[in-house]
């Protein structure tokens, strides 16, 4: 198979500027539209994805799931925090403003956006995300939204992202050079169905976490290392977290170490 294709709308222009960058940026062919479905271009193209350039940003069809950046979850989140109410993963975080916080596996941002509402202007979040398409998708998802409330907007505008494997960034950093390092690894169980991750997890890496991985990011952290896991994982153990937080649903915590005296 070609591997993934990026074309515009049926009205859109061909060749668009954006649209070109963004097929530099993800890796994807460029294809003209030519009045053809989305499934006459999969199957003309022999491509295993099809994006589209929509208006709101690129939308990424595949395996009969569609793939776009929407802040929905991060949101949802954000807005309770507004409302003064907690969320596990700052507190595992230890999270204030002016924090400088290093995401090792971005995903769909969600955790990025939270991270960037709380550590606000004085802080720092880089989102690292190893697939090109995920990457590229949530960096032009963010620059073309256009809807919701200037808080949301200045977040999302703030997270720096770095398409990559996360231990070679690691690698490439100073010591101590970020407050927190985060990682939220794929789940290989999934906890449930839901409709916003299962698209992704056909770009996702599902490579657990290394213990390599671990002892870089200490080397990176001012202050500590966090993990996502399911609840009772054996993974917490095995890379030396203490599993102390409890997440938002009873199936996930958080797991910290904490960095080592400078």
């Amino acid at each position: 198979m070609k591997g993934y294709v990026v074309t515009e709308t049926r009205t859109g222009i061909p060749g668009d500027p954006e649209l070109m960058q963004f097929a530099l940026e993800s890796g994807a062919s460029y294809t003209p539209r030519r009045d053809r479905s989305i499934t006459k271009i999969m199957a003309d193209e022999d491509a295993v994805g099809v994006i589209i350039w929509e208006q709101e940003g690129p939308v990424l069809y595949q395996g009969g799931e569609r793939f776009f950046y929407h802040p929905s979850m991060g949101k949802n989140r954000v807005s309770r925090i507004r409302k003064g109410q907690s969320d596990p993963m700052v507190e595992a975080m230890g999270l204030e403003k002016g924090c400088e916080v290093l995401d090792c596996t971005m995903g769909l941002g969600a955790d990025a956006l939270v991270v960037s509402f709380v550590v606000g202007d004085e802080g720092r979040v880089v989102g690292v995300e190893s697939s090109p398409i995920t990457a590229a998708i949530v960096r032009w998802g963010i620059k073309k939204y256009s809807k919701g409330p200037a808080w949301l907007k200045g977040a999302m505008d703030r997270i720096e992202i770095i398409c990559g494997e996360h231990l070679e960034v690691l690698k490439e950093l100073p010591d101590r050079s970020f407050d927190i390092v985060y990682f939220d690894p794929m789940f290989r169980h999934p906890i449930n169905s839901s409709r916003a991750i299962s698209p992704l997890r056909q770009l996702a890496n599902h490579k657990p976490l290394s213990e390599e991985a671990v002892a870089e990011a200490l080397r990176v952290a001012r202050r500590r290392v966090v993990v996502k896991e399911r609840a009772g994982s054996t993974e917490f153990e095995r890379l030396g977290f203490k599993p102390v937080f409890a997440g938002e649903h009873r199936e996930i915590a958080y797991g910290i170490i904490d960095a080592r005296p400078s």
